[in-house]
């Protein structure tokens, strides 16, 4: 058994700082790893496992627990909670007070063989069962849930829906058996009128594979402070391809490393230009110019060799330096692109553009080898991508002209960015986080990181990847900004064969900015940097 998310570096604990990825499957292709894997063991015999997982879990975790109340639904997932009832009635024979009671939400003559045989089980070891359609008191130590586990994917109502708000509302620890009860495993959307986020303690438990949902969307506000995970002795065959895979890759900047490159230089780091930052002027008013220089700070402290900044509307008032990063070197958007930069630099575009970017845009697609497009830009690519041209005399030519040349592009979008270019809204987005970043990596032939709860990184014609950093207080601006900034320097060190690999590496890095930060005040962007 692993505890996969969080430890204590913000990664999947068993990582270790080093580079590894766990197979996550969906619905469909657990099914059919069960089904295998049953097929060639004794009877029972992923049951009994489930059953005897649940129940360690369950004693470890909530050691001094002396009532239990075990709530099962008609399937499996109810079937592992029989099974742990069972258990942990046993392993609390004798101890006063202590009692295991099972609430069944669904009727045993209907459940899969194997559930029936741990619901005997249960009764043999005289487990207390609850008959009623209604809500027991709330005496208990420890709650299990093992009402839905896969393929729930349709919204819960009737009494289900009441149960589980009864269930999610209840101020008792709660251990989740594969999924949260609502939680939609593909997807991680939330099926229920409950607020995702448990309000008493609660961990989730996934057996056998890992899924998709616990680590986007909704997943990881529903499934507590710990997802475990238990593989159930089963390995899936080689011809079971991930869904997706959840990234812990190794850490960077490799600091280590960079100390010890004595012959390195700055040209050998890499150069980054950020196009981006509009500066007031007298039409509007409006400036922007400090999300270019957080993305800019950024990327020089990743150790990018040099970083340029190209401002715009800077002509008459381009600032001498920047006080906070004097090491930048600002530039008026102009003056960049009469230079050979956005040829041999990694150019990030977007950040704080406004609408002046929808004019550089083209020309940053067709000059650019190395490309991380961010909000404005990505706010200007919208209508383009959504009708599959960027302009009216250039259909998908520019598009057609960096995937044959092999070119690298990247994409930074969050949920409604997302949502213009699909041509869809936030809520279909964050319904299928991974279709979503999937469709618009095909789309485009781009690399795509759809940021949010377990930010999704797609490229065509792969498994995503789906990020296990990060937590809450991301959700502050200008932290999207230092993400653009570290990708850009990520992509700037070379050696990037595997692209989202290597994207997936500043992604995870980020994250852990944040759940390295002092806890008793929130972080900001600027305190990312530093």
């Amino acid at each position: 058994m692993e505890r996969i998310v969080p430890s204590s570096d913000g990664m999947a604990s068993a990582a270790q700082g080093s580079a590894r990825r766990w197979p996550l499957y969906g619905s469909a292709a657990s099914r059919l790893i069960e089904r295998e894997a049953a097929a060639g063991l004794p009877p029972h015999t992923l049951m009994q496992r489930a059953g005897q997982a649940v129940a360690r879990l369950a004693r470890a975790w909530r050691p001094h627990a002396r009532r239990v109340l075990v709530l099962t639904g008609g399937g499996n997932n109810g079937g592992d909670g029989w099974l742990a009832a069972a258990l942990l009635k046993r392993h609390l024979r004798g101890t006063p007070g202590a009692g295991v009671r099972v609430w069944p939400l669904g009727p045993a003559a209907r459940m899969p063989e194997d559930a029936r045989w741990a619901w005997a089980e249960a009764h043999a070891a005289g487990v207390d069962v609850i008959e009623t359609p209604t809500p027991p008191a709330t005496s208990a130590d420890l709650i299990i849930d093992a009402v839905f586990g896969l393929g729930l994917s349709r919204p819960v109502d009737g009494p289900a829906r009441d149960i589980l708000r009864w269930l999610h509302g209840c101020p008792v620890p709660t251990l989740c058996v594969d999924l949260p009860s609502g939680l939609d495993g593909d997807t991680g959307r939330w099926w229920i009128d409950t607020p995702p986020q448990p309000g008493a303690p609660r961990i989730t438990l996934s057996l056998l594979t890992l899924k998709p949902g616990l680590f986007t969307g909704l997943g990881r506000a529903c499934a507590g402070e710990a997802i475990w995970f238990d593989d159930l002795g089963v390995a899936p065959a080689p011809h079971h391809a991930p869904d997706a895979w959840l990234a812990a890759p190794k850490r960077w900047p490799d600091v280590p490393t960079l100390r010890q490159a004595h012959a390195s230089h700055k040209g050998s780091r890499g150069d980054v230009v950020v196009v981006g930052g509009q500066l007031p002027n007298a039409s509007d008013g409006i400036g922007m110019a400090g999300a270019a220089v957080l993305a800019a700070r950024a990327a020089l402290r990743a150790g990018a060799g040099r970083v340029y900044v190209g401002l715009l509307n800077g002509e008459a008032n381009l600032p001498p330096w920047d006080s906070g990063q004097p090491a930048l070197m600002l530039r008026t958007a102009q003056a960049v692109l009469a230079s050979s930069l956005p040829e041999r630099a990694v150019v990030v575009a977007g950040c704080g553009a406004g609408a002046s970017m929808a004019e550089m845009l083209p020309v940053m697609l067709a000059r650019a080898p190395r490309l991380v497009l961010d909000a404005d830009a990505l706010n200007a690519l919208g209508p383009a991508a959504r009708e599959g041209s960027l302009n009216e005399t250039a259909p998908d030519a520019l598009w057609a002209q960096r995937r044959a040349a092999g070119w690298c592009t990247v994409l930074t979008p969050h949920p409604l960015e997302a949502a213009r270019l699909l041509g869809t809204d936030v809520a279909h987005v964050q319904a299928d986080r991974l279709g979503a970043a999937r469709a618009l990596a095909h789309r485009l032939g781009a690399t795509v990181v759809l940021k949010g709860s377990g930010t999704v990184i797609a490229a065509p014609d792969a498994p995503p990847f789906v990020n296990a950093s990060g937590d809450g207080l991301l959700a502050s601006a200008g932290t999207g900004d230092v993400l653009a900034g570290l990708i850009g320097a990520r992509l700037a060190h070379g050696d990037a064969d595997d692209l989202p690999a290597a994207v997936g590496e500043a992604v995870a890095a980020h994250g852990r900015l944040a759940q390295q930060w002092a806890r008793d005040w929130p972080a900001t962007a600027t305190d990312l940097i530093a």
